[in-house]
C-alpha cells in the first residue's frame, strides 16, 4: 500500500521564532546569497511543502530579494 507523505510537523511559534533567530546569529546576521546584512529571511533549503524539515541543517538566511529569487526558480 502506497501512503501519502506525512507533512512535516511545524514548531510552535515561539520555538520558531527561537529557532530564526538562531540561525541569524549563525550567519552572522548576513544573506548566504549576496552577503546583504538588511531585510533578512530564513529559507528552507527543502521546502516545508516538500516535506523540508524545521533543522538548522535545512534553513538559511537570505534577504528578502534573494529569498524572492530562490522561489521564483
Amino acid at each position: 500500500m502506497i501512503r501519502p507523505k506525512a507533512a512535516p510537523s511545524r514548531l510552535d511559534p515561539l520555538s520558531y521564532e527561537s529557532l530564526r533567530q538562531q540561525i541569524l546569529h549563525r550567519d552572522g546576521w548576513r544573506c548566504q546569497s549576496c552577503g546583504a546584512m538588511s531585510n533578512l529571511e530564513v529559507h528552507h533549503r527543502e521546502f516545508r511543502s516538500h516535506s523540508g524539515s524545521d533543522s538548522e541543517e535545512n534553513l538559511m538566511t537570505l534577504c528578502t530579494a534573494c529569498h524572492a529569487r530562490v522561489h521564483r526558480r
